[in-house]
């Protein structure tokens, strides 16, 4: 029976682990998932700020840049055309060519401001347009050398007729150029703001998509996850419900046999050997005194008793008679002295408060339990003194094995069978059982039961 119950018992365990599947694989793709998203959306707002940075470093800046330079040359034309409105004005006392040094100076500059300005233009120009300009100053300028060399000639009718019909044309469509490109510049500006303004929009709705995808991710595996721990918990109330069951039943098998065998050691062999001895009393009556078969007849007889005697102490030590007819005070009463002459240990035993009837069922694991902490202060503590405190409560009672030896410890890291049988017991009467070490030293086991599972035979 005690090999078919662990078992039966496996068996549970690993068909009841088959029903319910590991949260790991979902978990993992949650993860996997959440990362991706991450991923996706780190790749994809760097791509926009590169977008962005692009946009401001290509459009913005450039044009801001182009469009200085722009005015620039607008300025410079601006001069020109002043300064061939006073080289016209006829009251003027000075002559054309005093205008030559002025004109060399802004012929510097716009050349220096078109040259900066071909190296941030925005947009790329075709060949005629970029040409245009240089192209309408190299006439211009050759116009202007052919004024101040009419000029310096004395022809100053010719010369002002050559501002009139070439220069002055020539310098408003260079304006007028000038101010297309300064207006191509703004549309820029404008195009580029708007574009990072809808960067900036598509961002912020990929942002939202993202938080509001990451939550639902969040959800679900949280969701996944009070599901498989709700299934995971509820298996292992039932496994625990089972695990009870089991040890239940194990312990009831045990004590069941312990008691068969003690009734066994008890009945049969008691009579067996009460008989025999019997038969060597009459025996020894038939033979003559003072010889050597009455004599032989006493030491077998002696011996027989002494067997007697011990079988009775094994029946007593395997399961007690006392606990089904006296109860448990009393059968602590007889096994303590008892356990103080086997085990060599001076043991002190209390009892205090009002004393209340234990159930025979009960009775058996309590007994148990101090049977196997006086066998385990016996064999590894070393101790040479304990105490053994029963206590009665109102509401619950106490039981308490302390001794002064080594203290609590596992080998390997694991713990004795004997005290996974004691916490067995102490769950089987709704109880709790703890192993304490008191700061004197030592061990201290102590059991906790509530009245009503101990009077109900829970």
């Amino acid at each position: 029976m005690s090999l078919i119950l662990p078992t039966l018992y496996s068996r549970q365990v690993r068909s009841s682990a088959k029903l319910h599947r590991s949260p790991t694989p979902g978990l993992l793709l949650g993860l996997i998932l959440t990362l991706a998203a991450v991923v996706a959306y780190s790749a994809y707002n760097i791509l926009q700020i590169r977008t962005l940075r692009r946009l401001q470093t290509d459009f913005a800046d450039r044009s801001r840049k182009d469009s200085l330079q722009l005015l620039r040359v607008q300025n410079d034309l601006n001069s020109l055309a002043l300064a061939m409105r006073d080289m016209l004005d006829t009251d003027e006392p000075y002559p054309l060519t005093a205008w030559s040094n002025q004109f060399r100076r802004i012929r510097t500059d716009l050349e220096d401001a078109l040259q900066r300005e071909e190296q941030v233009a925005v947009i790329e120009r075709s060949a005629e347009q970029r040409d245009y300009l240089r192209s309408e100053l190299a006439q211009f300028w050759d116009a202007a050398d052919r004024t101040f060399a009419l000029a310096q000639s004395g022809k100053q009718d010719e010369a002002r007729s050559e501002i009139r019909i070439s220069l002055q044309a020539r310098q408003a469509a260079l304006s007028t150029a000038v101010a297309r490109l300064l207006v191509q510049n703004n549309e820029n500006e404008e195009l580029a703001a708007t574009r990072t303004g809808e960067i900036y929009d598509r961002v912020r709705r990929q942002g939202y998509v993202f938080v509001a995808a990451t939550l639902l991710l969040i959800l679900l595996t949280s969701l996944y996850v009070m599901r498989a721990n709700r299934l995971l918990f509820a298996q292992l109330a039932a496994l625990s419900a089972q695990r009870s069951d089991l040890a239940q039943k194990l312990i009831a098998t045990q004590e069941s046999t312990l008691q068969y065998i003690s009734r066994e050691l008890h009945d049969e062999f008691g009579q067996v050997l009460t008989a025999v001895g019997s038969m060597l009393r009459r025996a020894e009556k038939h033979a003559p005194d003072n010889s050597p078969l009455r004599e032989e007849l006493q030491e077998v007889r002696q011996v027989t008793q002494n067997t007697l005697n011990t079988v009775r102490s094994l029946s007593q030590a395997l399961h007690p008679v006392m606990l089904d007819e006296a109860g448990l005070e009393s059968t602590l009463d007889w096994y303590i002295p008892t356990a103080e002459k086997q085990t060599g240990i001076s043991i002190s035993y209390e009892k205090s408060g009002e004393p209340f009837s234990i159930a025979s069922t009960a009775a058996v694991h309590i007994y148990r339990i101090v049977q196997e902490a006086l066998n385990n202060i016996s064999r590894h503590s070393g101790a040479k003194q304990a105490w053994v405190r029963l206590r009665f409560f109102s509401d619950k009672l106490e039981l308490e094995v302390e001794d002064r030896g080594t203290g609590f410890t596992t080998t390997n890291g694991r713990r004795g069978i004997g005290l996974v049988a004691m916490r067995e017991r102490a769950e089987l009467l709704n109880g709790s059982i703890d192993f304490l070490q008191p700061t004197s030293g030592g061990t201290l086991v102590r059991l906790q039961v509530p009245r009503e599972a101990v009077e109900s035979n829970v």
